[in-house]
């Protein structure tokens, strides 16, 4: 790939993260000088596995095997998740070498502890390809014969997402320090802060500790014109992001500290109010996903032999 050629960065989201892609392209581009394209794949047309335990997580949880095709399999590309800030010049991780790998991701998870303590978060943070760097031109990667794969029972859902097992060991290198992933964390060295805790996500709960860096960067947008509130009230009015943020992302950073929780309680009691659900779309579907799994799994048993009677004794 030419060094003349764009940094190509393609970003996973439903819908409902439409406008946190914005925000996320506004920050990288923000910290470089060079060009970069940020290509969304917002609900891309994936194929449903039969088996319903091997379905997506997310809208997005497939859309990084679509990438290499989508870049007509050719040159480098970064994969990032909407839910995501950046404060360096992408091009520190534009650069981490390949060494003779096909997919370079994150290798360690640090603050762990801190981390998992926060309200809403999980009970341990798994190694992450939230942020991944991929030789497209090194990649057959198709999402129709990926599904396939796990149809005919080669792979399940957390072989392919959390073990990468598409290729071997020595074709995966950890090489994105945490520092360009980094998990509801944020110091000096943060290059790239993921609010990846959909809980408490800055647009659709009071409570992120981290959340006025994401207002910040919005209200650069909007101060510049990168952003009209026409735009934000429309998510707002949709459904996707909470009533308050509008008055957080004009009052909240004039607030005295001292009196930021009573801000926050005002805003959660406002959001309940107006009827907001955070993540309606998203729980909706997770709930649908878990009932299929429940007809899955009860049809199977009900088609399972029965026991040899000795058998069921033991």
């Amino acid at each position: 790939m030419s060094t003349s050629d764009p940094i190509r960065v393609y970003v996973g989201a439903d819908r409902s993260q439409q406008l946190a892609i914005s925000v996320l392209e506004y920050s990288i581009k923000r910290h470089t000088t060079a060009e970069v394209q940020v290509i969304p794949m917002v609900d891309l047309p994936v194929p449903k596995p039969r088996d319903p335990r091997n379905g997506q997580r997310t809208g997005f949880s497939y859309s990084r095997f679509c990438i290499p095709k989508l870049a007509g399999y050719r040159g480098r590309a970064i994969y990032m998740d909407a839910d995501m800030m950046v404060f360096r010049d992408i091009r520190e991780l534009w650069d981490i070498p390949f060494d003779g790998a096909k997919i370079v991701i994150q290798k360690e998870v640090k603050f762990e502890q801190e981390t998992t303590a926060k309200v809403g978060a999980p009970a341990k943070r798994k190694k992450q390809c939230a942020v991944m760097l991929l030789d497209c031109g090194a990649l057959d990667w198709d999402i129709e014969r990926i599904v396939a794969g796990m149809d005919a029972g080669a792979y399940d859902y957390e072989a392919l997402m959390y073990d990468m097992c598409l290729l071997p060991e020595e074709l995966v290198k950890y090489g994105v320090p945490f520092e360009w992933n980094s998990l509801e964390h944020w110091d000096p060295e943060t290059r790239l802060l993921h609010y990846t805790d959909v809980y408490t996500q800055p647009w659709t709960s009071c409570n992120n500790p981290l959340g006025s860096l994401w207002f910040d960067e919005v209200r650069r947008m909007l101060a510049d014109g990168s952003l009209r509130r026409e735009t934000l009230q429309r998510e707002i009015d949709l459904g996707y992001f909470r009533p308050s943020l509008a008055r957080d992302i004009r009052w909240r950073h004039r607030i005295p500290r001292a009196l930021l929780p009573m801000w926050d309680r005002h805003n959660e009691r406002s959001d309940r109010r107006a009827g907001y659900v955070p993540h309606k779309d998203v729980y909706a579907a997770k709930r649908e996903r878990q009932q299929a799994i429940a007809a899955y799994e009860a049809a199977q048993a009900k088609d399972a032999p029965a026991k040899p009677v000795a058998e069921q004794a033991q």
